[in-house]
């Protein structure tokens, strides 16, 4: 029974959590990956992605990471524990991506994710989406942790030595849960990503098309064998949004949300490879955003 309920609230039973020995890094992308995503044929300007540079040295003390996001069922237990209502449930919507954009849809939560005109349950192995900061913070602190630094998660995802992906610097669409994994590795514009999306919707509903964690492990894992770094869903740091250094091209509504948001990594099932590599950077509001993709994962020292 402890070992149960270890393994539920913290994930602290063997092959659950990594311990990561301190390092010093280089955090963030090399001028280099700016130049090799502006070769690419990839939806986004570069300086979208400006704000992964420029790389700053930083020092990461030793820390332990959950192996897999937290779990629609760990996350069950936790409410069944303490009777915990996300922020999507107290307000009663949250978003989901509609026919052509995001919609705030009722009764979408972590128990309905595509709202509640839709009998999906998510499956227990899936990861926990429509989770909002303080339900991750909420979360952690049950369990004994925290949410990881942006320095943290981004040292798990790749350790000391950068490379593109959790695996290396060569993309396979078969060790993760992006776009790819559905419609290959030709990039879309983002008129033919919602085309696509449409047409699913209209055969299934906006089910999120998360996967069982860790069903890219062991190659898809990161150099520490942790899994799910890349795709599947985004996830929450505890890195409040900034710049690394001087930016002077770095894209407009990115320079907006400095100092606001909240740091968010690893991408999800539903963005390009572009947007779920180790130093790719996203940013949500931490005062109520949840959508569902989102996720995250806990930390605890050691």
């Amino acid at each position: 029974m402890a070992d149960h309920e270890a393994a539920l609230r913290g994930g602290a039973v063997a092959g659950e959590s990594v311990l990561i020995e301190g390092a010093s890094f280089r955090l963030g992308s090399p001028e280099w990956v700016l130049d090799w995503l502006a070769e690419q044929n990839q939806p986004f300007p570069t300086p979208w992605f400006r704000d992964e540079t420029p790389q700053t040295l930083v020092e990461v003390a030793p820390f332990v990471i959950d192996r897999h996001p937290v779990t629609s069922g760990r996350y069950a237990a936790f409410v069944e524990a303490t009777g915990y209502r996300t922020v999507a449930e107290r307000r009663g919507w949250s978003l989901v991506y509609g026919a052509d954009y995001w919609e705030g849809t009722p009764g979408a939560s972590w128990r309905r994710p595509a709202g509640r005109d839709s009998g999906y349950v998510p499956p227990d192995d899936h990861p926990a989406v429509h989770i909002a900061v303080e339900d991750a913070e909420a979360f952690a602190a049950w369990a004994g942790g925290r949410l990881p630094t942006e320095a943290e998660w981004e040292l798990a995802a790749r350790g000391p030595e950068y490379r593109l992906w959790p695996w290396g610097d060569e993309w396979s669409r078969e060790l993760t849960n992006t776009t790819e994994l559905r419609l290959g590795d030709a990039a879309r514009s983002a008129a033919e990503w919602r085309a696509w999306w449409k047409e699913l919707q209209n055969d299934q509903g906006p089910i999120p098309l998360t996967t069982p964690v860790g069903s890219f492990s062991p190659h898809g894992d990161s150099p520490y064998g942790v899994a799910d770094m890349a795709g599947n869903v985004y996830e929450w740091t505890a890195s409040p949004s900034r710049l690394y250094g001087p930016s002077p091209d770095c894209d407009e509504s990115l320079l907006s949300v400095m100092g606001r948001f909240r740091v968010i990594r690893g991408g999800s099932w539903m963005n390009l490879r572009f947007q779920a590599r180790t130093s790719e950077r996203l940013h949500g509001d931490p005062t109520g955003w949840a959508c569902f993709a989102s996720g995250f994962r806990c930390v605890r020292d050691p």
